[in-house]
């Protein structure tokens, strides 16, 4: 053990604990990348938090926080020491007149829902597609649901409290301290560790949704109608091999009794087996993949175009979705209005569509798609962070790396790809080049908790004077660069010399399972 973990473990001179210990394997949760930290530390106390800074200062270490690593980038890797916040996850108080909840930044999004809607009739405006993150990942990465009445999660935080470099705590707001807040709302881990979060609920509610199944010419004739504004929340699932999309859409309702989707003998262990294996299959016959399409998806949703299913479930169980495998992500954020043309030159390209095909429309991707088969769907969503006079609905200005569309509402599509039995899919860099270039070509801005490899000089010319003012303010509060790391300085630090505690990464070695990275401080 490093001697100060020992010593503070077994003398702490100052009554404050430091829990730390050697020897842990930290992986995402895909097992796309994994690393040994030196240290990995889980703190039960706001002092303690404070005595892991103060202690990484005086050894010379980077710190990194993490919560269940469910972004699949090499983001949280280090070979430094780890914070884990998961004994960090109180509910300090809640006022139900108000909705406001403060609460300690490790509890996990499904620990929070359950606790607000069963002790207090609570609920989140809105959440993704899982619930497995602690609260702070959510907000630090950008997490978004699905519906154009709702933005990024973090546009109902009303403050938080952050520990900096020096060890000390500072509580910020839109009023007190605004540029930090305006920075940590979105600081991908590289300004602090935040501690403690106040955000606005709202009275528990019910979703009756409904999904349907049909042909995507359907999706884009209802685009631009009505598609993203019949219902409060509405996402996708677009099939590109087969030229289908699923439309789900739900509303809230006071009146009906709750009621569980339909299951068929396909759902459960059989289903999840069989497109497990018929994917790993895939790895070796890739031109499988658009019958596995038809077939697994037909299974589930129906074969029958206007096949459709519904429920009426609680608002923490409606909007999740199950990720099924380990899998890699690449999801970007574009005009709202630019998604049909979008999805037709992927769908034109993937395809192998020529003039002569009523569906062509010229890509202009300039990658060959040939042999190339993609898994399925893609997910489809939409949010709206629309600034007025400035400010958010919710009063709060937008984060500086807030990756979504200033003045309008934002499409997000995530290529989504399958990891069967830990293996990564032939067609990725082919694919992932092509989807990255045209997301681009639509003026498009990465979801920066996924597989990007879009680095520092297109994200300068993405954020411009916004991520030169996020970076004044992290420099200016973690000058030595405890909290940086080899993906900030690829993606966000500016071109200076290395900061005297930045990690950099100085070998990877490839490993059953991910990526097994070992960094170092050089």
């Amino acid at each position: 053990m490093h001697p100060v973990a020992e010593a503070e473990l077994t003398k702490p001179s100052d009554g404050i604990t430091f829990r730390a210990k050697p020897h842990h394997v930290h992986r995402t949760w895909a097992r796309t990348f994994s690393s040994r930290p030196e240290l990995y530390i889980q703190p039960e106390s706001l002092a303690e938090v404070e005595k892991v800074v103060a202690l990484a200062r005086i050894c010379r270490r980077r710190l990194v926080t993490t919560g269940c690593g469910h972004s699949p980038s090499n983001i949280t890797c280090t070979s430094s020491w780890m914070v884990n916040l998961d004994r960090f996850n109180k509910i300090l108080s809640v006022d139900r007149s108000t909705g406001v909840v403060v609460m300690q930044s490790g509890i996990r999004l499904y620990q929070l829902c359950e606790t607000l809607e069963r002790h207090y009739g609570l609920a989140m405006p809105n959440l993704g597609s899982i619930n497995q993150q602690s609260i702070a990942g959510a907000i630090s990465t950008g997490t978004h649901g699905s519906s154009l009445r709702h933005g990024l999660m973090c546009e109902d935080v009303l403050a938080l409290k952050i520990t900096l470099a020096n060890g000390t705590t500072r509580a910020c707001s839109p009023e007190s301290h605004p540029d930090l807040f305006r920075a940590a709302l979105l600081s991908l881990g590289a300004l602090g560790i935040i501690t403690e979060v106040t955000f606005r609920a709202v009275p528990a509610f019910t979703l009756r949704w409904s999904q349907t199944v049909d042909t995507d010419y359907r999706m884009f004739e209802s685009w631009t109608r009505d598609l993203w504004t019949r219902s409060e929340f509405v996402r996708v699932w677009w099939f590109p091999h087969t030229r289908r999309a699923v439309v789900w859409e739900a509303e809230q309702t006071t009146t009906e009794p709750e009621r569980d989707p339909p299951v068929s003998y396909y759902d459960g262990k059989l289903g999840y087996y069989i497109y497990h294996n018929l994917l790993y299959a895939a790895q070796y016959v890739p031109r499988l993949l658009p019958w596995i399409e038809w077939f697994v998806f037909g299974m589930q949703y129906g074969f029958a175009n206007g096949s459709t299913s519904s429920a009426v479930q609680p608002s923490r169980k409606a909007l999740l979705m199950n990720c099924l495998y380990s899998q890699f992500v690449n999801e970007w954020a574009i005009p709202l209005h630019k998604g049909p043309e979008a999805l037709r030159r992927l769908s034109s390209w993937l395809n192998h569509l020529t003039p002569a095909d009523p569906d062509y429309v010229p890509h202009n991707i300039p990658f060959s798609a040939d042999g190339l088969y993609i898994h399925a769907p893609m997910e489809v969503r939409v949010s709206d962070t629309t600034l007025t006079s400035g400010t958010s609905s919710s009063g709060n200005r937008r984060p500086f790396l807030d990756p979504t569309v200033r003045d309008g509402p934002t499409l997000y599509l995530n290529a989504t790809l399958y990891r069967p039995y830990w293996r990564d899919p032939p067609c990725r860099e082919r694919y992932y080049e092509a989807f990255e270039w045209l997301m681009k070509d639509m003026g498009g801005r990465p979801h920066w908790a996924k597989n990007f490899e879009t680095y520092r000089p297109d994200i300068e010319a993405m954020y411009g004077k916004d991520l030169d003012a996020f970076r004044s303010i992290r420099d200016d509060v973690d000058p030595e660069g405890i909290f940086v790391g080899p993906w900030h300085r690829e993606r966000i630090m500016s071109s200076s010399p290395k900061r005297e505690l930045e990690e950099v990464e100085i070998s990877r070695e490839k490993a059953r399972g991910g990526g097994l990275m070992t960094l170092g401080m050089v």
